[in-house]
C-alpha cells in the first residue's frame, strides 16, 4: 500500500542523496552528509527555506566598462540600455542558472516547476518583462498556488505570450482562457464528448476568455504589484465584458457577474472565477499529480492515484493551495524513499532520468567547477561559460533550450505521456550529454564548430580529489571508486560493477599498489601526468554510465 506516513529516523547517506538529487540544483558531498544525520521531517525542513540570492540581478559591461544592471530599478521605456536588448537576454538566463547553480535548497527547482506549466519565452517581452516573470516564479515558487496562478496571469510576457492583449469585448480571444484551464489550473479529463473535456468544456473556455477580456500589459515604471513588488500588467474596463458569465454544469451551472463596472470589479470577478476552478478536487488533484512527476516518478498506478495523489490533494486543498504542506508531506513520505513496500529498490530511487539541466548543475557543484566571477570577468562568466558553454552546448543541444520551450506546454520530459522523463535520453540528445565530461575536463567546447575555444572552465582531476575532502584516502584505489560512485549513482553498483570502474577503468589490469605509488608521488612533486589520466578516465567513465544519468 502506498504510504504518506513520514519516514521515522536518520536519512542516512543513500536516501539523503536521493533526496537531494530531486530537490536540489546544488548537489555535493557535504550537503549529501549533512542530509544524512537529518529525519527526512527535518532535512525538508532545510531545504524549504528560501536563500539569498547571489546577486539580486545580472550586470552586463561594456567593453572595458565595470559591470552594472539594467533591470531595476524600472525605468521609462525609452530609457538608453547598455546594450541592444537582444543581447542582454542572454546574459539574464545566465544569470538565473548561476543562481540555480548556487541554491543550496528547493527553492529554484520548484521556480522551474511552475515555469513548466506557466511557461513564457523570451521573445514574449523584453529583458527586462522576463526578468519580472522570472521574478514572479521566485516569489511564488514555496508559497500559495492559487495567488501566484493570479499574479501570472497578469504577468506582462504571460499576457502577451498567451494573446491576451487581443482580448477585448468586442474581439474576444480564446487563447489564454484555454490554458488557463489546460496547463494553469485543472487539465483536462478523459473526453466525455464533443467539446466536454470532463474537467470543463469549451463552452467554459468561452465564458473564462469573457472574464479575462481587458487585461493587457503596462509600462514597468508605471504599474507594480503592491504585494509582490513586480511590475505587472493591469486591468483596462474599457475593454472589459462586464456582461454576467454562466459557467457549463461541469461547475454546476454557476453564474459569475462582476460586482462593479471598474478595474476593481474586474478584480473580484477574476478572483470569483479563480475559487470556482479550485473549488473542484480535479484542480488539486492535476497539480499534484504534475508535483508526483516531477519529484518521484512517471508512473502512477491506482494504489498511488488513491493513497498518495488523493491524501496529497486533501492537504493542498485544507491548507488553502499553500505548497509547502504538499511538499513536506511528499517528500517525507515513506512512499518518496520506496520504503512503503517489501521491495525498497525497485520503483522510486533512481527512476527518473536527469534532465539536462539537472545533470549540468548538478555535475558542476559535485566537481565544485570553478565559475568566472560575473564583477571582475563578466563575458566569461556571462556569454562564454553559461550561454555559450552550459545553456547552448549542453542544455540547448539535449533538448532544452532553456526559457524557450517549444511548445505552450513546456518540456516534452515533464509532460508528454506515456515517457515523461525518458523524453531526456534519445538518439537526439546523448551526444551533448556524453560530451559534457570532455568539456569538463579539457576545459573546451569540446565538440562542433569551435570545439577548441576555452569554455571558461575547467575541472582539474587531480586538485579536486587532493583537496576537496569529497574522497577520504585519495591513495586508496578501492576507497576512491567507491565513494565517488557512492555518491554519484542512486545504489551502490554490484562486485562486478564495481571490479569494472575498479580494476578495467581505473587501474587498467594494473594492481593497487601502482595508483598508491603514483599518487604518493604526486604528492611529492605536484606533477599529475600520472595521475590525472586514470581519474579522467574513471570520472568520464562514471558519468557516463546509464546510472548517473538517473537520480
Amino acid at each position: 500500500m502506498a504510504s504518506l506516513n513520514p519516514l521515522q529516523g536518520a536519512l542516512g547517506t543513500r536516501r539523503a542523496a536521493h533526496l537531494l538529487r530531486r530537490t536540489s540544483f546544488r548537489y555535493t558531498r557535504k550537503r549529501v552528509d549533512e542530509l544524512a544525520a537529518l529525519t527526512a521531517t527535518e532535512a525538508i525542513a532545510s531545504l524549504l527555506v528560501a536563500a539569498p540570492l547571489q546577486l539580486d540581478q545580472p550586470v552586463f559591461a561594456a567593453a572595458t566598462g565595470t559591470p552594472a544592471p539594467w533591470i531595476n530599478p524600472p525605468q521609462a521605456s525609452n530609457a538608453t540600455l547598455p546594450a541592444e536588448d537582444f543581447e542582454l537576454k542572454p546574459y539574464l538566463v545566465a544569470w538565473w542558472v548561476n543562481e540555480a547553480l548556487h541554491d543550496p535548497g528547493i527553492t529554484h527547482k520548484m521556480a522551474f516547476f511552475h515555469h513548466q506549466y506557466l511557461a513564457t519565452d523570451t521573445e514574449s517581452g523584453t529583458s527586462m518583462a522576463y526578468f519580472d516573470y522570472l521574478a514572479l516564479l521566485r516569489w511564488g515558487s514555496l508559497g500559495n498556488f492559487k495567488k501566484l496562478i493570479i499574479k501570472m496571469t497578469l504577468d506582462n510576457c504571460m499576457l502577451r505570450y498567451l494573446n491576451n492583449d487581443q482580448n477585448y469585448v468586442n474581439n474576444p480571444n480564446e487563447n489564454f482562457a484555454r490554458e488557463f484551464f489546460e496547463l494553469f489550473t485543472i487539465g483536462t479529463g478523459l473526453p466525455a464528448g464533443p467539446g466536454d473535456y470532463t474537467t470543463y468544456t469549451e463552452d467554459d473556455i468561452v465564458q473564462a476568455a469573457r472574464i479575462l477580456t481587458g487585461y493587457n500589459h503596462a509600462n514597468r515604471h508605471q504599474y507594480v504589484d503592491p504585494e509582490t513588488n513586480i511590475p505587472a500588467g493591469k486591468a483596462y474596463p474599457q475593454s472589459h465584458d462586464f456582461q454576467p458569465k454562466t459557467f457549463s454544469a461541469r461547475f454546476g451551472g454557476a453564474t459569475i457577474t462582476p460586482p462593479s463596472n471598474d478595474a476593481a470589479g474586474m478584480l473580484l470577478e477574476f478572483e470569483a472565477f479563480v475559487d470556482l476552478v479550485f473549488a473542484q478536487e480535479a484542480t488539486a488533484r492535476n497539480i499534484c499529480r504534475r508535483l508526483y512527476h516531477y519529484f518521484v516518478t512517471r508512473n502512477i498506478p491506482a494504489d498511488v492515484e488513491t493513497d498518495i495523489i488523493g491524501g496529497l490533494a486533501q492537504t493542498f486543498t485544507a491548507n488553502n493551495f499553500e505548497i509547502k504542506p504538499v511538499l513536506e508531506q511528499l517528500l517525507a513520505s515513506e512512499h518518496f524513499y520506496d520504503a512503503d513496500d517489501s521491495d525498497n529498490a525497485d520503483e522510486i530511487i533512481g527512476a527518473l532520468i536527469k534532465s539536462p539541466l539537472e545533470l549540468a548543475l548538478q555535475t558542476l557543484t559535485f566537481f565544485d567547477m570553478p565559475i568566472p566571477d560575473p564583477m571582475t570577468e563578466n563575458d566569461l562568466h556571462y556569454q562564454k561559460f553559461y550561454s555559450a558553454g552550459i545553456v547552448e552546448r549542453i542544455l540547448g543541444r539535449a533538448g532544452m533550450n532553456l526559457f524557450f520551450p517549444y511548445d505552450v506546454a513546456g518540456y516534452s520530459g515533464y509532460y508528454q505521456v506515456p515517457d515523461y522523463n525518458r523524453q531526456f535520453f534519445n538518439s537526439a540528445t546523448i551526444v551533448p550529454r556524453y560530451k559534457m565530461p570532455e568539456m569538463f575536463l579539457t576545459g573546451t567546447y569540446a565538440w562542433g564548430g569551435g570545439a577548441n575555444q576555452p569554455l571558461g572552465s575547467k575541472l582539474d582531476a587531480a586538485t579536486w580529489v587532493r583537496d576537496s575532502g569529497v574522497i577520504t584516502q585519495p591513495s586508496d584505489a578501492a576507497t576512491l571508486v567507491n565513494e565517488l560512485t557512492q555518491y554519484l549513482m542512486p545504489e551502490a553498483p554490484d562486485a562486478d560493477r564495481t571490479a569494472y570502474f575498479l580494476d578495467t577503468i581505473f587501474l587498467n589490469g594494473l594492481p593497487a599498489n601502482d595508483w598508491l605509488y603514483e599518487w604518493d608521488n604526486y604528492l611529492n612533486t605536484g606533477d599529475a601526468t600520472e595521475v590525472s589520466i586514470p581519474l579522467g578516465k574513471l570520472i568520464t567513465a562514471i558519468l557516463y554510465a546509464p546510472e548517473y544519468q538517473v537520480g
